[in-house]
């Protein structure tokens, strides 16, 4: 079974072993659910660095890369940073569907419900 593609986007908080539990906890749920997870946040840094200009743009352009190939946009966390309206702002002009965790879980659990009935 093939899993759409699914971009993870959060307000990170800059701690990055904290970020890294958080992403990897993210990715889980939506793979449970489901999907492939892309989450750049979690290997980005492995080998830019984010001080130089040109590889913080190029971060940036990776990132959008990935978000064009993704079938939705996740947005998981409770807060909502400038970072996560860019990448809301970008999936609509590219129609891409964004929703929230708790709205893919929420539709896992109902399709879930669905299949112990047959």
């Amino acid at each position: 079974m093939k899993r759409p593609i699914a971009y993870i986007t959060a307000a990170w908080s800059g701690d990055g072993r904290a970020d890294t539990q958080l992403a990897a906890g993210y990715c889980r749920a939506v793979y449970e659910a489901g999907f492939s997870p892309v989450c750049p946040m979690l290997y980005l840094s492995l080998f830019l660095n984010d001080a130089v200009p040109e590889e913080h743009k190029s971060g940036i352009d990776i990132c959008r890369d990935m978000l064009r190939r993704s079938h939705v946009l996740v947005v998981c966390g409770g807060e909502v940073a400038e970072a996560v309206k860019n990448d809301i702002a970008t999936a609509q002009r590219l129609n891409i569907t964004a929703t929230t965790l708790d709205g893919i879980l929420t539709v896992k659990r109902q399709g879930q419900r669905e299949t112990d009935r047959e």
